[in-house]
């Protein structure tokens, strides 16, 4: 049995010397002392790094950066998408379903040949595809802003500035397995199939397809 007690820490009678705050302070410090792991975002903005940490001065404080790592495929089996046809078309294009679950196999390392020797994956290209000679995959790893991702995104859209051989490229976000929220703030349904990502496709007539992903013990996105 578990109980969900939501606190609105933007309301505006929560202060200091509000009976509300004094009631849940002394809750969570009489009645049930909880300690937490939290992971903290810092915007610059002018503010000295020293003034920040003494902030945390009474805390076990570290500071992250994001993990980058860029490799290279060659001879890449790619299926083929038309900006057009979201459901695909037969011996036309494929489906944004298709592109979903041939994304999860690249993003896995996963074989896409289908041998019969393979007994890790048994996955294939879905067709229609064609072979990219070299395509390129970025991965950042971390606490990423939702600005920091706009602005990804801005930058591949202005990727196709000038003509290009790529047809699309795609910006990938997944969340926190074990993220506390999921869709418009609710319970993120973990350890239920709680899905938790969502896909931009940019194709290079600056059309786009924009794939969130739901579990069933979750809310719908917005």
């Amino acid at each position: 049995m578990k109980f969900i007690v939501s606190i609105d820490l933007m309301d505006l009678s929560f202060n200091l010397d509000s009976k509300k705050y004094e009631r849940i302070s002394w809750s969570f410090k009489e009645k049930k002392p909880l300690k937490f792991d939290f992971l903290l975002a810092w915007h610059h903005t002018g503010v000295e790094e020293s003034t920040m940490l003494s902030y945390f001065s009474n805390y076990q404080i570290q500071e992250h950066q994001p993990k980058i790592a860029v490799s290279t495929m060659t001879d890449l089996q790619c299926p083929v998408l038309q900006s057009s046809e979201l459901r695909g078309k037969p011996e036309v294009s494929c489906s944004a379903g298709e592109l979903l679950d041939w994304l999860g196999a690249i993003f896995s390392n996963a074989e896409l040949n289908n041998e019969p020797n393979n007994f890790i994956s048994t996955y294939c290209c879905p067709q229609p595809s064609t072979v990219v000679a070299k395509a390129y995959l970025c991965t950042i790893i971390g606490f990423i802003l939702p600005e920091k991702i706009c602005l990804l995104l801005e930058q591949l859209c202005h990727y196709f500035d000038e003509p290009k051989l790529a047809p699309w490229v795609t910006l990938s976000v997944q969340g926190f397995a074990d993220s506390p929220v999921s869709w418009r703030e609710n319970e993120h349904g973990f350890r239920k199939g709680g899905e938790h990502l969502y896909n931009f496709v940019i194709f290079n007539n600056q059309d786009y397809w924009l794939q969130m992903a739901v579990g069933a013990n979750d809310d719908c996105p917005p």
